[in-house]
């Protein structure tokens, strides 16, 4: 057993390193469900009305378009984390066709349509992007940015988070939503 001093020298090295591992994922997990406090329950709320006029014309009605899942994701146009995060809709949108994933952009706290019509061009934001206002966010419980819902086929809440999200965070969470 001349290697068993060898693998308890390597497991104490490395101890200290899972513990702060462990601890990082502690705390996010801590911090994530707090910030998530106010938000839709995902307990089979059935999402709010969402209506209202689309950017590039036309009108939205959440209602209407049909028995698919929908990423929904609320941003503002002077919020970096939005800027960030937004390139990862453009590329979720090619690993899910509109098919099979309905992703709708919902700018609140907007002076006006240039400044979202900018926004969305430097961005490339190939989506339908409502014009939202207070009382969009005040339904959907939207107190940060970027904020995300993920809803069923019967529009219900089965995911929410807030902050940036990753192109596989994303994919990941609407992955297994029909």
């Amino acid at each position: 057993m001349p290697h068993q001093p060898k693998i308890r020298q390597f497991l104490k090295q490395r101890s200290g390193l899972f513990l702060n591992v462990l601890f990082f994922v502690a705390v996010f997990f801590v911090v994530s469900t707090f910030q998530a406090r106010n938000m839709l329950s995902t307990s089979g709320t059935a999402a709010p009305a969402l209506n209202g006029p689309l950017l590039r014309g036309g009108s939205y009605d959440i209602d209407v378009t049909g028995n698919r899942p929908t990423l929904v994701y609320f941003f503002a146009p002077w919020c970096k984390f939005c800027a960030i995060s937004s390139d990862n809709l453009t590329r979720l949108r090619r690993l899910r066709d509109d098919d099979s994933l309905e992703i709708l952009a919902v700018v609140l706290d907007w002076q006006n349509r240039d400044e979202v019509r900018d926004y969305v061009e430097r961005h490339e934001i190939d989506l339908p992007v409502v014009l939202g206002d207070s009382r969009i966010a005040q339904d959907w419980q939207v107190y940060a940015f970027p904020t995300y819902y993920v809803l069923d086929s019967d529009r219900r809440v089965q995911r929410r988070d807030l902050g940036y999200s990753t192109q596989f965070g994303l994919w990941w969470r609407t992955w297994f939503v029909d």
